[in-house]
């Protein structure tokens, strides 16, 4: 028993001197940092600010001035409605009225998950140590600022009371829009007083503290902003602040912003530039930190966008019932966005204006078709690759000929939605037509619906969600959910990725990351400036064959009118458009070598467009105006044309109607022989005709024909869809037999044109001869060389009549000319005679 009262007595000595060597250590420690801090009496004083501004890419013209010019009007507390006050509190401490200064429990969170995460962003301060930190500290995240913020807060707890405190911070705290305090921001953002403000105007104002300009009912985050205050409202009524009846009416309650009026140029790109500034420097580092920012921005080309958008959208809410509209361009060289509308009028909240569409995520429609047939030529397939657009039905459990929207054995009770396995798919075209075989090139080109869905299963979806990542779009995390509907548009991207991954097919499959900074400086130190991070991520090729085809003008018509929006007479210009089911959204995306453009049009609450075919008629002609004006200053430019190799296999090559090639003479009719000229044989396909699954492993689409086709899940369907086509048309199998076995006979020797040499007569300067041709076929050409250099020529000469030509020496005496005369007839043959 001694013993153990010997062990207790030990333990409390030895606990006593560990306490009181902490609080000695803790003493020292607060000594060590008290030597430097503020006077908390100075709680009302700030530092002399100096503004940050951003210019266009020449770095003559501001397009905003951010600056801590501070609109403040102190109020007393009484003046603050109650509600208002806890809104603050059930967000920003709840333990306000009961803790001193600091709030363990909010540190203790924070530390967790600073530990946790491994970083310092959680800030676990009271709304005593947020005051002393937008007062004194800044808003640098150390442990040794916390410190600093910790003690200070709890000298002010001793200093003022808990409600002077509350005063002090409502009136302090910056909201956003240079708006301090709380009367401010009623004012700027409500036109009222702090007095008058609803339950749900509160919550929304207490939102804001946290992240003014990212939560601003002025940017693109106002759904984000919307959550925060519904949450802040139901805290509030967890708390016994509101009541349940209070909480659900001021979720619900439309909230009405004042116009935000200000001095600034290109108003969405601003605001973008200014979100990345906040989360990359800092809130009080742009407002008071003297910044020059150069951006990217082309002031001629954003106001060339900023009038096609405000006309163009006018336009369409007249036409249309579409009143919004939104435009990127890029540069594809840079990757630098060179112009941005986010909406048709930033400054018309009442119509959301301020929300920026470029950035936001919207279903693309058939403007991904693209990154799918990029995919598909990456395996192998070529634009004349033939696949057939006829009624398909896409779900293997559905049966072949379906029109019913689930499995023809699940009868579905009131009100159940299938599951999406027991969903059939069989799409339609955009003019509810289908064509029979169509090559890719015409499917792409015409956004032809079914032959896309099929390239997108023989190409597969994680590989063209795969390359639509390499080429910059950031928004396809749920490639469980796609499924086919995604080459018609049914994941959702965004305006200014969209149009800059099409800047990637623009510029040789070279991807420039997106940006709109060039430089930002501070005095004369360099903050950040633009860097070369371009890399290849497509092939060049490639990349040259997917502007090959949407810049085929003819290869469009059927759908589109030779002179669409899209056509360009004086240069080459590749577009595609897209409309989402329902029409909500259209799309025109485009680019020439060194510009890349894109245009959305739309409504802000998703209501559908009230056009068939938007894509072209909403978007386009604005895409079409802006490319026009931006371009008229600078000359034409080329598309390099792509390299396209021989395939071997026939169905790659568009050659379907069977596995057995026959080569013919397209005059004759016969087959081809050796002297059959390459540009008059045409090539056939004979035998049993079949689907593209019977010829081809989707797997290795240029290897050899599957064994089992009919293993493939979508076989069955696609062979039946094919054979009920093929059965109704006019065509018949072609067997080998019943083509002709003679050779062409059009192409021989004694056919070709025979050359007369009438009369050949020199002198010393010249030499004239006079020929005559004659032929089976018409003559098309007779020229005239004198050793390598074309020196006449006579297109359609008479046969058999006499025809002279005079030729002149350029050589010294005892040197020989030789002069060759060609003949060409219309069929291909050819003959030639040399003279010396």
């Amino acid at each position: 028993m001694r013993k153990v009262k010997k062990l207790v007595k030990k333990i409390a000595y030895a606990g006593i001197i560990l306490a009181l060597l902490g609080l000695a250590a803790g003493g020292l420690v607060v000594a060590y940092f008290v030597r430097d801090l503020p006077d908390p009496s100075q709680i009302g004083e700030r530092q002399i600010a100096e503004s940050t501004k951003i210019y266009d890419r020449t770095g003559e013209i501001v397009l905003y001035e951010i600056h801590g010019e501070e609109k403040r009007t102190i109020i007393p507390l009484e003046e603050i409605p109650d509600y208002a006050k806890f809104a603050t509190i059930a967000i920003e401490d709840n333990d306000f009225y009961s803790h001193g200064g600091i709030s363990i429990r909010g540190i203790l969170r924070a530390v967790f998950i600073d530990l946790r995460f491994k970083n310092l962003s959680q800030g676990g301060s009271s709304i005593t140590q947020q005051l002393i930190k937008n007062s004194f500290l800044g808003k640098e995240r150390t442990f040794t600022r916390k410190i600093k913020e910790a003690i200070l807060a709890v000298m002010l707890e001793q200093k003022y009371g808990k409600d002077d405190i509350l005063e002090f911070y409502l009136n302090q705290i910056p909201y956003g829009s240079n708006a301090y305090g709380i009367q401010a921001a009623a004012r700027t953002f409500f036109g009222k007083d702090a007095k008058d403000l609803t339950h749900a105007e509160s919550a929304l104002l207490a939102a804001l503290p946290k992240a003014p300009t990212y939560y601003s009912p002025y940017g693109s985050h106002t759904e984000e902003l919307n959550a925060r205050k519904n949450y802040i409202l139901d805290r509030m009524a967890e708390l016994g602040y509101l009541s349940e009846k209070d909480a659900h009416d001021a979720r619900i309650e439309k909230l009405n912003f004042l116009s935000p009026v200000q001095n600034i140029r290109a108003p969405h790109f601003v605001m973008m530039v200014r979100e990345y500034l906040n989360e990359r420097y800092g809130e009080d580092a742009i407002e008071a930190g003297g910044l020059r920012v150069v951006t990217t921005l082309d002031w001629e080309l954003q106001e060339i966008a900023e009038d096609v958008i405000s006309k163009g959208a006018e336009r369409n809410e007249r036409l249309i019932k579409a009143k919004n509209a939104a435009l990127t361009a890029v540069n594809p060289k840079t990757g630098e966005i060179v112009a941005l509308v986010g909406s048709r009028n930033y400054f018309d909240v009442d119509q959301e204006g301020n929300f920026n569409v470029s950035t936001a995520k919207r279903q693309p429609g058939s403007a991904f078709k693209p990154f799918v047939y990029a995919a598909a030529f990456k395996k192998g397939f070529r634009p004349e690759t033939i696949l057939f657009d006829v009624p398909t039905e896409f779900n293997p459990q559905c049966s072949s000929g379906a029109t019913s929207t689930v499995i023809s054995d699940r009868q579905l009770r009131q009100g159940e939605k299938p599951a999406e396995y027991e969903k059939c798919y069989h799409p339609e075209n955009y003019d509810d037509t289908f064509r029979g075989p169509v090559s890719l090139r015409k499917a792409l080109a015409q956004s032809i619906n079914v032959p896309s869905v099929k390239l997108l299963y023989l190409t597969g979806i994680s590989d063209s969600i795969q390359l639509a990542k390499d080429l910059g779009i950031t928004t396809l995390t749920e490639p469980e959910r796609y499924g086919l509907s995604l080459v018609l548009g049914g994941a959702e991207v965004r305006l200014t990725e969209l149009v800059n991954a099409y800047g990637v097919f623009a510029n040789d499959g070279i991807m420039n990351p997106l940006t709109f900074i060039l430089e930002i400086r501070k005095g004369n130190e360099v903050l950040e400036e633009k860097k070369d991070e371009s890399r290849p991520v497509l092939d060049t090729n490639i990349a040259r064959m997917i502007t090959d085809v949407l810049s085929d003008n003819d290869a469009r018509i059927g759908v589109f009118q030779p002179h669409s929006s899209l056509y360009f007479p004086d240069r080459n210009v590749a577009a595609k458009t897209g409309t989402t089911q329902e029409y909500r959204d259209a799309w025109t995306i485009g680019y020439t070598p060194s510009l890349a453009a894109g245009v959305w049009v739309g409504n802000n609450d998703n209501t559908s467009i009230q056009q068939k075919g938007s894509g072209v008629l909403a978007a386009a002609p604005i895409w079409h105006d802006f490319m026009a004006s931006a371009t008229a200053k600078t000359l034409p430019e080329e598309f390099i044309r792509p390299e396209y190799h021989f395939e071997e296999k026939p169905i790659i090559r568009g050659l379907w109607q069977g596995d057995q090639i026959v080569k013919l003479d397209r005059i004759s009719k016969k087959r081809a022989s050796t002297s059959t000229p390459q540009e008059f044989i045409e090539e056939i396909a004979v035998g049993d005709p079949h689907s593209i699954l019977y010829w081809i492993d989707k797997s290795n689409p240029t290897g050899e024909k599957p064994e089992y086709p009919e293993r493939d899940p979508q076989y069955k369907n696609w062979e039946w869809a094919f054979q009920n086509w093929f059965s109704s048309s006019d065509l018949s199998v072609m067997r080998p037999e019943t083509v002709s076995t003679e050779f062409d006979d059009v192409h021989t020797e004694s056919n070709k044109p025979t050359i007369t040499v009438i009369s050949f007569q020199e002198d010393a300067s010249s030499t004239a001869i006079i020929v005559s041709v004659s032929s089976r076929f018409f003559i098309r050409e007779l020229d005239v060389f004198s050793d390598s250099e074309l020196v006449h020529g006579v297109t359609f000469p008479k046969k058999d009549a006499p025809i002279g030509f005079t030729i002149s020496k350029s050589y010294s005496e005892g040197q020989k000319q030789k002069i060759t005369v060609k003949a060409y007839d219309d069929v291909g043959n050819f003959n030639e005679i040399t003279l010396e």
